[in-house]
């Protein structure tokens, strides 16, 4: 059976504030941890059989603590940022950027939105990429 790797990096903004991400590919939890303290490399492989996916991107434990607030607004808020996604390592860049929604609350304080996923997360929410395996056709199908 072939399979296809999946690969990122996830990094905190503050890595003292307990922010937990997990990746899911359809039903399966890949990775999950409760603080993202630094930089960390995600790496798992999923079968590439002729399917249809999806990879979801996960930020939770944000609360209004972790944002400050000045007279211009935002003044500190802590995210995570996601780099490097690749799948068998071809970096998917602006692919990602193109396909993937961020679907988001405002951290409960609004209704939830699907937003465009430039790399930072900074609500508690789930980045979400729709794809097909084989691997190979979809990227050429996409890139």
């Amino acid at each position: 059976m072939d399979s296809t790797n999946i690969s990122f990096t996830v990094n905190s903004t503050d890595g003292t504030i307990p922010l937990g991400f997990e990746a899911w590919v359809d039903d399966v939890c890949y990775f999950k941890t409760d603080h993202v303290t630094g930089p960390t490399e995600v790496s798992f492989a999923i079968s590439d059989d002729d399917a249809e996916h999806v990879l979801r991107l996960v930020m939770r434990g944000k609360t209004e603590e972790h944002t400050s607030m000045d007279e211009n607004g935002i003044a500190v808020d802590v995210m995570l940022n996601v780099k490097h996604i690749k799948f068998d390592e071809i970096e998917l860049g602006h692919t990602f950027t193109e396909q993937a929604v961020y679907r988001h609350d405002f951290n409960g304080s609004q209704d939830p939105i699907d937003d465009q996923f430039f790399g930072d997360m900074g609500c508690n929410g789930e980045v979400s990429l729709k794809f097909t395996s084989p691997i190979y056709l979809w990227l050429l199908e996409k890139m």
